[in-house]
């Protein structure tokens, strides 16, 4: 698995400009908690709503994928993986590890 830890993450978000963040977390999540990223740099998809908007997710461009804890987003990369993406992370730990390793501004929930 393609595991980041958040400080990793960070890292990896900061040196490539084109990473792209995908919150496979549901709506309501997001609106309590998000990472300060430029909207540009980030897409939301709900986990069950992936394999209709596979279209959407660039493969050209690496993409950490988050959730809550990590576990939605661990499985959303292993299907990205079988779909052909080569250049996929799960934030290991979610949300809840950003906020707790790298930014403690983000709220918890």
């Amino acid at each position: 698995m393609n595991d980041l830890h958040p400080t990793a993450a960070q890292k990896l978000l900061q040196a490539e400009p084109a990473a792209l963040l995908l919150d496979v977390r549901e709506a309501w999540e997001v609106k309590l908690a998000s990472l300060p990223l430029p909207r540009e740099r980030q897409l939301h998809v709900p986990m069950a709503t992936v394999p209709l908007r596979l279209p959407e997710i660039p493969r050209s461009q690496p993409v950490v994928c988050i959730c809550h804890h990590g576990a939605r987003s661990s499985q959303v990369v292993a299907f990205l993986l079988h779909q052909g993406y080569t250049s996929v992370y799960n934030l290991a730990g979610g949300i809840e590890a950003w906020s707790t390793h790298v930014d403690s501004a983000v709220p918890r929930y």
